[in-house]
């Protein structure tokens, strides 16, 4: 069998997305997986086991009238040459459906809650898990091709090179690979979904006060003024290593450390990904569908009437800081057994 699989962006949705793909080559071991994606998620798919092809979809040449039709011809024939017989939309959206289409498989299937009318490219499969997280919403997808899946599995392989990559990062700013660490991912790609950075120094006070332990402070180059606010304002030992990883390096940074605290963000179903416990603070969006998958993380939600509201930006962002540094506080205390 074989088999595309469109799911080409955010970081957080194509990590959600890895388990289907592992699912299928335990399901069918001779079946042959490729994978199209764009470049900031690209680098979280190489040397993956589970994935025999990837394929970069290169959205700044598809922006123009004339790019548009210059570069879909190329890509749909490049698609149909590799002769598919199913495809996993697992985007849901417009230019997935438009790979999907130009894919010429016979079979296509997407997840439900499909939009921008990709349901009538591909057949939307609406399994048990139609209301619950992500995660499994996409699972159900591989359950319909005959994949029996109890628990999601992730697989991400960072490179020999790219484990002593993320030692020296952590060594040129004085802290070793081996030391117990917090990594914090303080931003996030919403204004809504950030918790202030006055509640992060705090907390940072709070964990150097009475714990001790350091903190690395990660996530994209767009974070670095919140960082440097946050540092501004703690006395606590941090090192920010904010934009100077890749997503392999700070995979392996993150499984390395003893937990992960941020919010709805790439790096925190990263930090899941890796085995590695999270404390994550939720607001505009649903945990129940976006959260950190498993039991064993710690969800905070201020209990306030419009959230979720799913609204990108907030003049209050109550519900973000209704979640104290206290409260964050003690779920390290509880899922770290250090109370």
């Amino acid at each position: 069998m074989n088999i595309l699989i469109v799911k080409l962006s955010a970081i957080g949705d194509v990590i959600h997305a890895l388990p289907v793909s592992r699912a299928l080559k335990q399901t069918y071991p001779e079946c042959r997986i490729t994978w199209i994606v764009e470049k900031p998620a690209y680098d979280l798919l190489t040397n993956n086991p589970d994935i025999d092809e990837l394929i970069l979809f290169e959205k700044a040449k598809f922006k123009s009238f004339s790019g548009f039709f210059q570069n879909s011809a190329i890509l749909k024939k490049q698609l149909k040459s590799k002769k598919f017989d199913v495809v996993l939309d697992l985007q849901g959206l417009f230019k997935s459906a438009a790979l999907a289409w130009m894919s010429g498989a016979s079979k296509r299937l997407g997840y439900c809650n499909m939009r921008e009318l990709s349901g009538l490219i591909s057949k939307a499969v609406c399994g048990p898990n139609q209301t619950g997280h992500v995660v499994e919403r996409y699972l159900d997808v591989a359950r319909a091709l005959g994949c029996e899946v109890e628990r999601p599995e992730w697989v991400i392989t960072p490179s020999k090179e790219d484990k002593e990559k993320g030692k020296g990062i952590l060594h040129e700013n004085g802290l070793d690979i081996q030391d117990n660490y917090i990594v914090v991912a303080p931003g996030t790609n919403w204004q809504s979904k950030c918790w202030p950075a006055e509640s992060y120094a705090k907390l940072a006070d709070e964990i150097g006060q009475k714990l001790g332990v350091p903190i690395v402070l990660v996530g994209a180059p767009k974070d670095k003024e919140l960082a440097l606010t946050i540092q501004k304002n703690t006395q606590a030992k941090i090192y920010n290593i904010i934009g100077k990883t890749t997503l392999k390096q700070l995979a392996y940074i993150m499984g390395q450390s003893m937990l992960f605290i941020g919010g709805d963000t790439g790096p925190m179903h990263l930090a899941v990904a890796m085995d590695t416990p999270v404390i994550t603070i939720f607001g505009p969006t649903d945990p129940v569908r976006n959260g950190p998958y498993g039991s064993d993380n710690i969800i905070l939600k201020a209990n306030i009437s419009c959230s979720p509201c799913f609204k990108k930006n907030c003049p209050t962002v109550e519900c973000m800081r209704q979640v104290s540094p206290e409260d964050v506080f003690q779920a390290i205390l509880e899922i770290t057994n250090l109370s």
